[in-house]
């Protein structure tokens, strides 16, 4: 039975217009989803949220079926995560504009916390299509998820590269995840679904077909669930670039593989590397810059079990980073008492480490 502010989530997410950031208003304003929903047109126009946007969702509140939305969810087995789940990734959670709502076909696995994006140009050439799968090879050896788009090239050798190596692998769309573009790709689809190895993900609603704006914005949930971007092959201007400035803005790594120089797709890499991207030659240059094998062994070794409700929020806001107690309180909404007392008793269980100034991280 799906929880009632959760439907409202998802109502929400289909109203055009209505990003993370606008969504986040509102929900500072009204308190929850449900009375974001309910909210009269007096209150919706103080917020100014613009006559187009308050259109749109006058008019998705008319007109909105709850129990065929939830129905076409149940019949694809689509899990709907908000922000507010601990199971919601950790890693996105942290960006300036994490979806306020993740549609899930699969499943998304606390290993894939480790995950590499990898990135580059549809029409692929032969050199790149060599290194791509040379990389996710090396990649998936390490016990690392590969996130990508779904998309012509480097996309669809990258995850099919991934899956022949027995992999897994998180596929970000900028349509619903019903709708697959181009259809050609899925077949890689249904390799994800039925050998259970991944997930195939959106922020928007079952029926959503891409459009061309959808791409960019589409590029920061795939850094964002990355410890860093490898960039194979892009043209100056290419999609795959702004996927590079969404990774650096979150502050995280962005590697790119040098090409010809001869080729027109070699010159999106070739700048990242001139603005600072680091040279890749091979996987170990990934490994060792984000010393993946330390936080491979982190991730294999024991579970730490939760005994309560905050120590689980709080458990599952740390994940596998170090966060300062302010972070902490911020992102698991818990009151600042009850959060200084669980890390205190935490600590004294040898579940967590304040590493020094009130940064906390879990012991594993």
């Amino acid at each position: 039975m799906m929880d009632e502010e959760r439907k409202y989530y998802i109502a929400l997410s289909c109203v055009e217009g209505l990003g993370p950031v606008q969504f986040s208003r509102l929900l500072k304003f009204f308190g929850t989803a449900k009375n974001i929903w309910q909210a009269n047109l007096t209150d919706l126009q103080r917020l100014h949220l613009g006559p187009m946007l308050l259109e749109h969702f006058l008019q998705k509140k008319e007109n909105f079926d709850f129990e065929a939305m939830i129905e076409r969810l149940d019949n694809l087995r689509v899990k709907v995560l908000t922000l507010n789940d601990n199971d919601y990734p950790s890693r996105l959670k942290q960006i300036y504009d994490p979806p306020f709502v993740l549609y899930v076909r699969g499943e998304i696995k606390k290993e894939d916390e480790l995950a590499i994006a990898i990135v580059g140009s549809r029409k692929i050439t032969t050199y790149g299509r060599e290194v791509a799968k040379n990389l996710v090879e090396s990649l998936v050896a390490q016990g690392l998820t590969i996130v990508s788009g779904m998309a012509f090239g480097v996309d669809v050798v990258s995850q099919k590269a991934v899956l022949d190596a027995g992999g897994r692998v998180i596929a970000v769309l900028a349509s619903g995840v019903d709708k697959f573009t181009p259809a050609t790709n899925s077949f890689l689809a249904e390799r994800i679904l039925e050998e259970r190895r991944g997930a195939i993900i959106s922020e928007y609603p079952l029926g959503t077909l891409p459009q061309r704006y959808f791409f960019p914005v589409r590029n920061r949930i795939i850094s964002g669930l990355a410890l860093g971007t490898v960039v194979i092959e892009a043209g100056e201007q290419s999609g795959t670039v702004h996927t590079a400035r969404a990774a650096l803005e979150q502050g995280r790594d962005v590697f790119a593989v040098p090409g010809s120089i001869f080729s027109p797709l070699s010159v999106g890499t070739h700048n990242l590397i001139k603005q600072g991207a680091i040279l890749v030659n091979s996987a170990e240059d990934i490994i060792e810059e984000l010393n993946l094998p330390a936080k491979g062994l982190e991730l294999k070794a024991r579970e730490v079990v939760p005994e309560t409700e905050n120590e689980r929020t709080i458990l599952g806001v740390l994940g596998n980073d170090e966060l300062h107690i302010d972070k902490i309180i911020q992102q698991s909404k818990l009151p600042t008492a009850t959060v200084a007392a669980t890390l205190t008793m935490m600590e004294m269980k040898g579940k967590i480490k304040n590493t020094g100034n009130q940064v906390y991280r879990i012991v594993r």
